[in-house]
């Protein structure tokens, strides 16, 4: 799968999707792209938008999206709390539709 990570994401997150053809905003030169816009390039060229921003569902319309959304729950943005995510963040993109919101959290 094609994932685009957003910018609060590191970038060393990449190496623990070995499966997936992972860029980064930033890579791509999207850099400060509002999300309405970094969603429609990201269209284009991905299956998925990978963020921490809770807050996109609010800023965004949900039943429009141009890109499938996974937005990860965790407590910082920091990789050690974003790698306990991974097992359920590879589960959910066995299962992405696109075009839709996910919010992956951790299982137990």
């Amino acid at each position: 799968m094609r994932l685009l990570l957003d910018e609060s994401i590191p970038v060393k997150l990449r190496r623990s999707l070995p499966n997936h053809d992972v860029r980064t905003v930033v890579e791509m030169g999207w850099s400060g792209v509002k999300n309405g816009k970094l969603l429609a390039l990201a269209a284009d060229e991905f299956d998925a938008f990978v963020t921490v921003d809770k807050n996109l569902p609010y800023q965004q319309n949900l039943t429009t999206l141009p890109v499938a959304v996974v937005v990860l729950d965790a407590v910082s943005n920091e990789l050690p709390a974003l790698l306990p995510l991974l097992p359920s963040l590879e589960q959910a993109l066995l299962e992405l539709k696109p075009r839709t919101y996910l919010l992956v959290t951790r299982v137990a």
